[in-house]
């Protein structure tokens, strides 16, 4: 692999050697627009805009005729004028019939774009329900990251996905409530412009945590409108919401939007729930499509919590499925980001991506998960909290080489990312006032350099993608609990080839065989109390599938995958404890379809089936707890043209085994939900529902140890936090 980056590489000082001619594609609003597909009409041959809207195509000439189409845009034909052409494309309603299978390795991202079209994500806890086959669910009050289920992973709140938004990770490394929280709650919905993902380890640029997969949203870079909305429903339910156009023209564009929820939700003890989230946004359009971006958002949230209760309890009738053990859980959060992007053209051929961020973050929770079983007087409570300030920046230079008729897109990159945590706690409390005794307390200080290299070599109907990337690692914390100062530190490095194959032998179709080395990252914690043991397990995986139009109007993907992961070794924050768990190995099947029936009807479903085991295991005491074994998802939106906009959408997760040996099984569920909405002029009206069947279901649920106040033993059984029963909620924009 290594010498076939090094002749790749050498190929950069080759010149051109066949005719090749080139264009630039943008919208309305001189935004370069990516994936649009360039058909040759006399050769027959294809082609697709990069991420800076520009083609390349080979065997052209003037005269020739090019059909350019781009999903939700109207498709133009323009007869090729010049070397460097010039194409505006107007947006359209969504057809699946223009939609044509990429060359791109970012091939799945036509789904993520058919979905947000006909699907639009209506709260922050549904962007992550955009990537097929990922299934969330929320067990603190709602102001807790999402518990994360992906290609048979209970990923916890982000051990084993990779999460950003323009370039900055949402994942937070050696948190106080586990390895890779990702919180994405800071996000608007209705900024969010495309999903960029994949599952597996299969992307240089995406590093840390992407084993099972990574998700990379990116947010508007200008708005279409301004914009006002206001929500109401069950459970003292509200959410007022603003977007606000302040530049947008060729030059430059800009816009603020505010959000702010309040809800006291289904629980017996209310929740007391609310969150404000702002974010303004500034692009320049410069010359030569140069372009600097600068985002500032900021969010704060604070709730009270009913926690996960232990089956026993509700089947005696001590509590209902809605009430608590312990009332007094809950917490506060909050995370301010500065992220500058600037993309700077060098030549008609290579261009700079540049990112830097800085986060500020707090974040503070109170659980009681065992009750009484530590402390039968006081209870089990614990708090766990940090302050952290987050620095990090990469640049990538990216480069197209042409080589005969063939073209070599070269991609090097080097970046940094530190996280400097400050009081990083874990204690004893009660009632959320007074602290008995603290457990840990400690400053993390963790640092993660890198650099990848990637070619993207299109040889004919193909496309060969090696690429490797490095990764080094220094961990350094000080305990603030030991007898005398000293700062522990580790230092580790990990190398993660990739080697990607796919081969379109039309625009209708498209087979891939991906397969990559990953890893995550242990705490820092775990890395200098095991004195560099197992610190960055590896992920080793392979992907063989397709992307397959078989009538015009049907998208359908599927792949056979496989995954070993080295070990599954994470600090258990809940607990102050190091738990390794071993290797695993999982394998399994994915399979999607959207389909568009007539003009108006889009119809999509998902399924997954992954089967998962510890491999270092006796059978039947080798399950994976929580790992999911089948899901399924699927549903049917309406968009007429007279206004009118309808959904109904319906997720299935499986029974999953709770612990080692399958003896105590977390229960599945079916759970739908719909919508409507109506469009007259600048308003729009609609309600939300969720589980219009009031289903009883368990979003969350676990096998736990615990005893209950004067409960003569401990009893290990599934602890769960009910799902929302019947919901509804109204909602009125205006847009001007």
């Amino acid at each position: 692999m290594y010498k076939i980056f090094t002749a790749a590489l050498c190929l950069l000082t080759l010149g051109v050697s066949a005719q090749q001619f080139s264009g630039t594609v943008y919208d309305r609003e001189r935004n370069p627009l990516q994936d649009v597909t360039i058909y040759n009409q006399r050769t027959g041959t294809h082609t697709h805009t990069n991420e800076v809207g520009v083609f390349r195509l080979k065997d052209a000439q003037t005269g020739d005729s090019l059909k350019v189409s781009r999903m939700a845009f109207k498709t133009q034909l323009i007869v090729l004028k010049e070397a460097n052409q010039r194409v505006i494309l107007a947006p359209s309603d969504l057809q699946l019939n223009e939609v044509a299978i990429t060359t791109s390795l970012k091939h799945l991202n036509i789904i993520s774009d058919i979905d947000l079209k006909t699907n639009p994500v209506k709260s922050s806890q549904e962007l992550l329900r955009k990537v097929p086959g990922l299934f969330i669910g929320q067990h603190a009050g709602g102001g807790k990251a999402e518990q994360i289920f992906l290609r048979g992973f209970d990923i916890d709140h982000g051990t084993d996905i990779n999460i950003s938004v323009d370039g900055m990770p949402v994942n937070m490394v050696s948190h106080a409530h586990g390895q890779g929280y990702a919180d994405l709650h800071f996000l608007i919905p209705e900024t969010i412009e495309n999903i960029d993902f994949d599952k597996g380890p299969y992307h240089a640029d995406k590093g840390n945590l992407a084993t099972a997969g990574y998700v990379a949203f990116k947010t508007r870079e200008r708005l279409d409108h301004s914009s006002i909305t206001v929500e109401g429903g069950k459970f003292n339910t509200y959410r007022t919401m603003g977007m606000f156009n302040l530049v947008n023209d060729n030059k430059q564009s800009a816009y603020v939007a505010a959000d702010y929820q309040m809800t006291d939700g289904y629980f017996i003890s209310p929740q007391n729930f609310n969150r404000i989230n702002l974010i303004g946004k500034y692009t320049a359009y410069l010359d030569n499509n140069d372009k600097v971006s600068v985002a500032v958002s900021h969010f704060n949230s604070k709730w009270d919590a009913s926690g996960q209760i232990p089956q026993r309890a509700v089947d005696a009738g001590i509590i209902t499925r809605f009430g608590a053990i312990d009332n007094t859980e809950g917490g506060n959060t909050g995370r301010t980001n500065v992220n500058l992007q600037y993309l700077k053209h060098i030549d008609a051929n290579t261009f700079i991506k540049n990112t830097a961020y800085y986060s500020r973050y707090h974040f503070e929770l109170y659980s009681n998960f065992t009750f009484f079983l530590e402390d039968p007087v006081n209870g089990d409570q614990l708090r766990q909290k940090e302050n952290r300030s987050i620095f990090g920046f990469e640049s990538e230079l990216n480069k197209t080489v042409y080589v005969g008729d063939n073209t070599i897109e070269l991609k090097g990159a080097v970046g940094l990312r530190n996280d400097d945590v400050n009081d990083i706690e874990l204690s004893h409390t009660v009632n959320r006032k007074t602290t008995l005794e603290q457990l840990k307390l400690g400053d993390i200080n963790e640092t993660n350099l890198y650099a990848y290299v990637s070619a993207d070599y299109k040889l004919g109907k193909w496309l060969i993608n090696p690429a490797v990337r490095v990764d080094h690692f220094k961990f350094d914390y000080v305990d603030k609990l030991a007898a005398t100062y000293a700062t522990q530190s580790q230092g580790k490095s990990i190398v993660s080839p990739k080697l990607n194959f796919l081969y379109n032998p039309s625009d209708k179709i498209q087979y891939f065989l991906k397969l990559g080395k990953g890893f995550h990252s242990n705490d820092t914690r775990v890395v200098v109390e095991q004195k560099g043991l197992s610190t960055l397990p590896a992920a080793y995986g392979a992907d063989l599938g397709l992307i397959w139009k078989p009538v015009s109007k049907l998208v359908v993907n599927t792949a056979v995958w496989y995954l070993y992961l080295q070990q599954e070794f994470v600090y258990v924050g809940d607990a102050g404890i190091v738990e390794p768990s071993g290797k695993t190995s999982r394998k399994g099947i994915d399979v999607g379809a959207r389909y568009q029936l007539g003009k108006w009807i889009f119809i999509n479903g998902d399924f997954t089936y992954t089967h998962g085991r510890a491999t270092e295991e006796a059978k039947g005491e080798n399950y994976i707890p929580l790992a999911p074994v089948v899901t399924a998802a699927g549903g049917v939106s309406l968009h007429h043209p007279s206004g009118i906009n309808a959904g109904i959408n319906t997720r299935y997760l499986g029974h999953r085994p709770a612990n080692e040996d399958n003896s105590i099984v977390a229960k599945g569920y079916c759970i739908t939900d719909a919508n409507v909405s109506y469009q007259y002029k600048q308003f729009t009206i609609g309600v939300i529902t969720e589980n219009i069947f009031n289903t009883a279901w368990n979003e969350t649920q676990f096998a736990t140890e615990s005893r209950l106040k004067d409960e003569a033993a401990p009893v290990t059984e599934i602890h769960f936090t009910p799902g929302t029963p019947f919901n509804v909620r109204a909602t009125l924009s205006y847009k001007f």
